[in-house]
């Protein structure tokens, strides 16, 4: 996808402020309990298909939903979203919202779907929260 000029520079401000991991982190912490692990993509994107065990709060609501889904802001969390942009302001706002512990998944689904990552696709939307 080709982003435009002010998104990229939105993405490079807080670049410096978030920690990234790597798909291969993303999926140990996922297996061992050690991360929750954060799709912050739309509704229609996680309908396509999600990291298995991953949680799913839309980037558009995350900010006014992530309290109640995730109260206790020392939780680690792991985000992604389609490349690895979305999740880097999510990453930020998070940390701005007092979460402690907050990563972007560099290369977001896509690394992931090239890394061999095994993907849920369900039924139907409403077959998943």
């Amino acid at each position: 996808m080709d982003h435009t000029p002010g998104f990229l520079r939105a993405v490079d401000a807080v670049r410096p402020h978030v920690r990234e991991v790597d798909v291969a982190t993303m999926r140990e912490a996922l297996a061992t309990g050690h991360a929750v692990v954060l799709d912050v993509r739309e509704d229609r994107e996680w309908a396509r298909g999600h990291v298995p065990g991953a949680r799913h709060i839309a980037r558009g609501v995350l900010e006014r939903d992530v309290e109640r889904a995730i109260p206790d802001p020392a939780t680690p969390l792991i985000l992604y979203c389609g490349g690895g942009y979305r999740s880097m302001l999510a990453a930020d706002a998070l940390q701005r919202m007092g979460y402690t512990d907050v990563r972007s998944m560099t290369g977001g689904w896509r690394e992931y779907v090239v890394a061999g990552g095994q993907v849920v696709v369900p039924a139907s939307p409403l077959d998943e929260p």
